[in-house]
């Protein structure tokens, strides 16, 4: 049982940071903001959650299944993440790639404390085994101050190189030619070894430089994910299942008729336009697997959208299902812009192309109400850190059809990298 209590927040942006500069005592953190993006499914602008009374750590050998029972048992909120190996779960394939990073392939926890915000209101929820200390939590939260831990700037390497990339783009349009898939996300790693950085101030700086709807501060006491997602991978509110695949991305430009010219050609792209059909396509055809009968619609094809660092292209899936939500999420797992088409053709390519496991990147953070609602996010736009060995990575990644030129897909790795390069210098 969960004891409930709301207060007003004046200043929602300093509290913000003042909540996740507290939240830090704590073994388990998440904290999911919005950055109030306009956003016509949102159920709050901020969610944090602190403290595990309990947790399920598994890798992807029966994972769902355990996710099932833990959350149909809890049934309370659960926060945690969903690697993109738990494909292995689901399909008859393997992740054998070099991983730094480590970490669990799934990880969700049930939090003793959450915070809720809505506009001005901050509902506070705690289990009733702790509800006596809101006031004293709630004195310290707005007494904290952050103190940023002085480090040095990690020497960021790249796993793979521009000539390599180039090549290996080359025989992911070669499968493509022979008819194996008509496309697939192909990612690279940038890394840094023995490196130590302060979490909190590089997601503060990182959510500063791109203030997107599904920003992400994760923390399971070592490992951290540091994320600042555009895109939402599946939500169930009640018996409406939505996805906003993203698919074609387009820089900014500080001259604003310039900038609207930019946006303007990504939205007339034939080849941007293409890569995201495809996906709609595709992500169609996993909601049907749970979907009621004639339910699956698409809301939006390749809505056009302005973010502070890049335009995309969003659309927007919706169908009605009385599954299950592990069920739901099973079903359409791994998300379908950061897969190809088809699905399993396209992860088998992947793995043999690719040159590091991907682990948390590509896969989704998000959480459950006591409902069976949720809400998730694609983890793209982040940096992984295990404090424990030291080891930093992000990745990036673009969409591989028989339209691609190898030059400019590596052109808009680069233009993604920006903003995790921007958050871990000075």
């Amino acid at each position: 049982m969960r004891t409930s209590i709301v207060k007003s927040i004046g200043n929602t942006s300093d509290f913000k940071a003042k909540l996740l500069g507290w939240a830090q005592q704590f073994r388990e953190v998440a904290f999911l903001d919005s950055n109030d993006y306009p956003q016509k499914y949102s159920s709050y602008d901020l969610i944090v959650a602190v403290d595990a009374i309990t947790s399920l750590k598994t890798d992807y050998h029966n994972s769902f299944e355990e996710l099932t029972q833990y959350q149909q048992i809890s049934k309370d909120w659960l926060f945690g993440y969903l690697s993109y190996d738990l494909k292995n779960d689901i399909e008859e394939l393997k992740s054998e790639n070099f991983d730094g990073l480590g970490f669990p392939e799934l990880f969700f926890f049930q939090p003793k404390k959450l915070f809720l915000l809505k506009g001005s209101d901050l509902e506070i929820c705690y289990l009733t085994m702790c509800d006596d200390e809101v006031d004293v939590d709630l004195q310290d939260i707005f007494a904290f101050e952050n103190e940023t831990e002085k480090t040095a700037l990690p020497e960021i390497k790249s796993r793979v190189s521009k000539a390599d990339y180039l090549e290996k783009v080359g025989m992911m349009k070669h499968h493509v030619s022979k008819g194996d898939i008509y496309e697939a996300n192909f990612c690279i790693e940038f890394y840094a070894d023995n490196t130590t950085i302060d979490p909190v101030s590089t997601y503060l700086k990182l959510n500063a430089i791109s203030e997107p709807p599904f920003a992400t501060f994760f923390k399971n006491h070592n490992s951290y994910v540091l994320s600042a997602s555009p895109e939402r991978y599946l939500r169930k509110q009640d018996s409406l299942i939505i996805s906003q695949p993203i698919k074609g991305t387009a820089r900014r430009h500080e001259n604003p008729e310039q900038d609207q010219q930019i946006k303007s050609e990504l939205v007339e792209s034939v080849k941007e336009r293409a890569e995201n059909i495809m996906i709609v396509d595709l992500v169609r055809n996993d909601l049907s697997k749970t979907a009621d009968k004639g339910s699956v619609h698409v809301e939006e094809l390749c809505g056009a959208y302005t973010f502070k660092q890049v335009h995309h292209l969003i659309s927007t899936v919706t169908s009605t299902s009385q599954k299950s939500p592990v069920e739901i999420i099973r079903e359409s797992f791994p998300m379908g812009s950061m897969t190809g088409a088809p699905k399993i053709s396209a992860m088998q390519i992947i793995e043999t192309l690719e040159e590091t496991k991907r682990g948390v990147y590509s896969g989704a953070i998000g959480y459950f109400d006591p409902s069976g609602n949720f809400d998730f996010n694609v983890v793209i736009r982040s940096i992984f850190y295990n404090k424990a060995n030291g080891y930093l990575s992000f990745s990036v990644g673009s969409a591989i059809t028989s339209l691609s030129d190898p030059e400019k897909e590596h052109e808009e790795c680069l233009i993604k990298s920006v903003a995790m390069r921007r958050a871990l210098s000075d």
